[in-house]
């Protein structure tokens, strides 16, 4: 086996959900997840995995159509979905994503750049997992305390 990384490309402030699902119906189940977030724009990309072995795909924007699918091209995993987010966070559809029937493990859901470990043999590739961000660089201090509890309050997660 082979492994290597590839970088999702992907602009800064953009959230991504990455995950494994394991049926052509994913697509427009993820769909049915995040249209019901008022405001939320959204592209979704999903790798068939036998068939004719398409980059199935679907969103309501298509610049985030176009990030989800040239990404999850890039990665070549079966069975893999690509989730862009703009206008919202994962928080706003994870639950939501999670339980599409079809969603087998969701890799992560980030805005921090991020790769994609994978591993390659004869058959085909497979997402052995991520690397998020970077490693911490301290503890959190009193102050930093006080700025997180800030920013979730001016995100509105907390009263």
């Amino acid at each position: 086996m082979e492994i290597t990384t590839v970088r999702f490309d992907k602009p800064d402030d953009l959230n991504v959900i990455l995950g494994q699902s394991h049926f052509i119906k994913t697509v427009e189940d993820l769909h049915e997840a995040c249209i019901n977030v008022p405001g939320l724009k959204f592209g979704i990309a999903f790798n068939e995995a036998s068939g004719p072995r398409l980059v199935r795909r679907s969103g309501n924007d298509d610049e985030l159509v176009d990030i989800a699918v040239r990404n999850a091209q890039a990665i070549g995993a079966g069975h893999l979905f690509v989730v862009a987010l703009r206008d919202g966070f994962p928080i706003n559809v994870l639950n939501a994503v999670k339980t599409v029937p079809e969603v087998c493990r969701v890799f992560c859901a980030t805005a921090n750049p991020l790769e994609i470990v994978v591993g390659e043999t004869e058959q085909g590739r497979g997402v052995l997992g991520v690397i998020d961000g970077s490693p911490p660089a301290g503890v959190e201090t009193r102050d930093d305390e006080a700025e997180r509890k800030q920013m979730l309050r001016r995100f509105g997660y907390k009263l």
